[in-house]
Parts: C-alpha cells; structure tokens; sequence
C-alpha cells in the first residue's frame, strides 16, 4: 500500500472530522482548516513528484490485487488534478476565514469542505468505475449541503436545479456502469480497458455515449449546461469560487480518463459527438456570458465556454497530441484563474454590497490593487499575453490547426474575443465608470486575508504564463501518457492483463 496515493483522500477525511468534533470553536475550525489544506498541498506536491519519477503509482487497499480489489491509481494527469484541487482547497480555505460568518461555521462548513475536497480527490485517484461513481455521490451530497447553507430562497432554488440535473447524471452513470459491467464482468478500469478490446458489440458504442452524456451533465457541456449559471451565483462566494474551480472539472477529468482507457478516440460517432460537443459548449457558454450583467452569473457562463476548450483537446486527441497537452495545460490555468476571479468578485461585493454590475463603479480610483488583481485573472481568462490563458488557448488552437479542424479553430479564436468582451464590460461596470450616488459603505472586518488569496493566485497565473514551457512539458508527458493506456494497464494488473 503506497501512503502518498491515500494520503490526498485521508487528510481531508481526517480534517473534516476534526473539523466536526471542534465545531464549538470557531478558532479550532479555522486553524484546523488552514492546517488540513497546507497539508494537502504538501502531500499532493509529493505525489506529483514521485509520479513524474515513477510514470504510475498504484495502491492495492485491503492488499487485494487487481483487478478483484479496489485499486487508486496516480499518473500524471490524476496527479496535476489532485495538486489543483489542494490549491483551490487552500485558498478556500484562506479566504474562508474572512468571509464565512459564525451561523454558516456552526451549520457545518468547514467540514462540508473538507468533504467535498476528499471526494474530488477519490474520484481522480480511484482506478475503478464504480467507486468513481461512488465519489461523484460524495462530492454531490457535499455540494449541495453547501450550496443550501444558509437556506436563501435564491439557494434553494438553485440547489433544486442543481441536484435534480446532478441526479439524472448518477442515475445515467449508474446505467452505464450496468450495462459495462454485464458485458465484460469487471468493474477494474485497467481491466475493462483489456476485455473491452475483446468485444464487437455495438452495445460499446451505447455505453460510450451513456457515460459521454453522465459527464457531459457534470461538467456543463452543450446542452447540458444550464444548471451551472442557475446555481453558482447563489451560495456564499467562497462556495461559488470551489465549486467553480473544481467541480466541472471532475466531469472533463472523467471524459479524459474513459475515453482516452476505455474506449476508442478513432470511433467517428464518438469523435464527431467531442468536436461538436466542444464548439457548441464554447459558444453558447460565451454567449450566455456576454448577455448578463450580474458579475457571479457573467462568470458562470463563462465557465461553461471554457470547458469548451478542454473538451477540444480531447476531441482532437486521436490527430493530434498538442492539441491534448493543450486541453490539459488549459485545465491547469482555468482552474486556477476561475477560482480567482469569484473571489475578486467577493472583495467587490464586501467594499460595493452587490453583484449587479450597475450598482457597481468607482473601484479603480478607490481599489487601484484591486483593479490589477482583477485585470490579471480576467485577461488571462480572455487568452491575452504573456498570461497562462494565452498558452493554453494557443497551444489548443495549435492543435485544431495541425489536425485541420477549421470550423473548431475558428469558433475558438471567436469565443476568446466575446470573452475579452466580458471581462472588458465588467472593467468598465464595476473599476472604471463612476460610483453611482447613495453607494454603500464597505462591509465591516480586515480584507487582509482576501487580498492576500487573490493576490496568491494571481501570482501562479503569471508564473503560469512566464513558466509556460516546463507546464507544457508536463502536460505533453500527460497527453503521451494517456494515448499509450497499456502503460496505465501493466501499471494497474501487473503486466498479466
């Protein structure tokens, strides 16, 4: 059993349960919670490293062997996800502390996120299907315990579009599991990978395209992505900001996993359902952006749009490598710039009182900090250099290129303008025009540890773009890693499929 694989799932299990047992102590939550997220980004530093090293690290828990046990398995790409999500996780974390009144700390918070942390982190590292189903379930019922905290009727209603989409997905994956595991009898990734290749059976294209509508709902793809805006600008906006880190990315982590495993990238349906899927996914999600002026729900849309460019990636992995290192390299900056920029919003709503970009105006000239920390997140979202969204959007559109997926190119050099659009009409709302009369004052408390996350971030998106090309090394090893699954399978069974 290797400790480093566990270790990711078990200190956010163990500090939430800490969390829990302290819940009396607003102090003991917030340290321990500080202390759980350092941890976390310590252990999954380490895992990555030794990944990098070491190609595949895989942990038999109960010392049963694959495929009969349950196995968690680390490459590369399960490795840089579980390292993002410790940095969300922490600065969540940080940001927390100024933000999360006492009512919502008593009501379970810190232990919600905790949770919700250990089941993202289970569901990168499990190398079999149902427990990946199995951690969806824990990051669902976390999330929504999270998204109702406060009980708002905005909330609620939020919530309830939220799970009921959620539950059509797990019901889906569930099917699909099924109808998987009555064609092959294992439920082992590896293995399946192995005995599906033993199959002619048009049932394995139904099966592809269940599991391709499962993550498609968790991840926000076209059409699947309308409760996404409907629920992400209702909870706190520290929840908002996790969920908008890290959950839709869970869903594309699975869409790369399956379909670079277990199934064929060379089948067309499922090819053509990828490309299609990934330019309707950027232009409506695009669109939607540019048609709202509420600041949480214009990011929302947003993270729809962008889940385009990493489902490209896939969809083009078959032709052409660089165009999957560039998905993978475009889900490291989102990320991180995501999460930015809900927190951005967050200082804005403590020093104005409102989301709603006419209500907003005058923070240039009150907030010049705040005005850089927003224009560097915002701009590296739109793809502008020398930003980590200008590699990512380039190497992937790079990639549309060489494999000669014009249409897609096209859509994707289009959306990056109506995104810059967005960000520039939320410059000019809430930094550049004037303050509207009768503004209210600034929230009460020290904004010290908000500027200070925001800042943080800030600076691995410019070390992002600056570093961009040892990040494009690591991801070009991730997406030659995944196009060869028979180095994931010896990993996993040992060399005797």
């Amino acid at each position: 059993m290797n400790l480093l694989v566990i270790l990711p799932i078990l200190i956010p299990l163990a500090a939430g349960a800490l969390s829990l047992l302290g819940r009396h102590s607003q102090r003991v939550q917030g340290a321990l919670a500080v202390i759980g997220s350092i941890a976390l980004v310590i252990s999954a530093v380490a895992l990555l490293l030794a990944t990098w090293e070491q190609g595949h690290i895989v942990s038999e828990l109960g010392s049963w062997p694959a495929p009969f046990g349950i196995v968690l398995v680390s490459d590369l790409l399960a490795a840089i996800m579980v390292l993002l999500s410790a940095v969300t996780g922490a600065a969540t974390a940080f940001y927390s502390l100024g933000t999360i009144s006492i009512a919502h700390r008593k009501a379970g918070y810190f232990p919600l996120m905790h949770l919700l942390l250990a089941g993202v982190n289970g569901a990168f590292l499990t190398g079999d299907i149902f427990n990946l189903y199995v951690w969806f379930e824990v990051m669902l019922v976390a999330s929504f315990s999270l998204l109702i905290l406060g009980g708002e009727r905005a909330q609620m209603e939020g919530a309830v579009k939220y799970v009921t989409l959620n539950l059509v997905s797990s019901a889906l994956f569930l099917s699909a599991i099924g109808l998987l595991y009555g064609l092959v009898g294992t439920l082992n990734m590896a293995d399946i990978a192995v005995k599906l290749g033993e199959v002619d059976s048009g049932m394995t294209t139904v099966i592809a395209m269940l599991f391709m509508v499962a993550f498609g709902i968790k991840a926000a793809a076209f059409p699947f992505f309308f409760w996404l805006p409907a629920s992400y600008h209702t909870p706190q906006v520290a929840v908002s900001a996790l969920f908008a880190g890290l959950l839709t990315k869970v869903g594309v982590y699975a869409l790369f996993r399956v379909f670079t495993l277990i199934f064929d990238m060379d089948d067309p349906l499922i090819h053509q359902v990828l490309l299609w899927g990934a330019g309707l996914t950027m232009v409506t999600g695009v669109l939607g952006a540019a048609a709202q002026f509420e600041f949480r729900r214009i990011l929302s849309f947003h993270i729809v749009s962008q889940i385009g460019y990493m489902m490209m990636g896939l969809a083009l992995a078959s032709v052409s490598v660089l165009a999957l290192a560039g998905g993978i390299f475009y889900i490291i900056h989102h990320i991180i710039v995501k999460a930015n920029l809900f927190f951005v919003s967050g200082l804005v709503y403590r020093l104005r009182g409102s989301y709603e970009l006419k209500q907003l105006g005058g923070l240039y000239r009150d907030k010049p900090w705040l005005a850089l920390l927003f224009l560097i997140p915002a701009l590296s979202l739109a793809g502008m250099p020398p930003l980590s969204g200008f590699f990512g959007k380039f190497i992937v559109i790079r990639g549309g290129v060489e494999a000669g997926a014009w249409a897609l190119v096209a859509a994707a050099l289009v959306v990056g303008l109506l995104t810059l659009y967005s960000m520039t009409k939320i410059w000019a709302e809430v930094f550049w025009k004037a303050a509207p009369e009768n503004t209210p004052p600034a929230a009460s408390g020290s904004n010290t540890l908000l500027y200070a996350t925001v800042a943080g971030l800030a600076l691995i998106t410019v070390a992002i773009g600056v570093a961009a090309q040892p990040v494009l090394v690591l991801a070009m090893a991730t997406a030659e890693q995944l196009l060869d699954p028979t180095r994931y399978i010896t990993a996993v069974l040992g060399g005797a499929p």
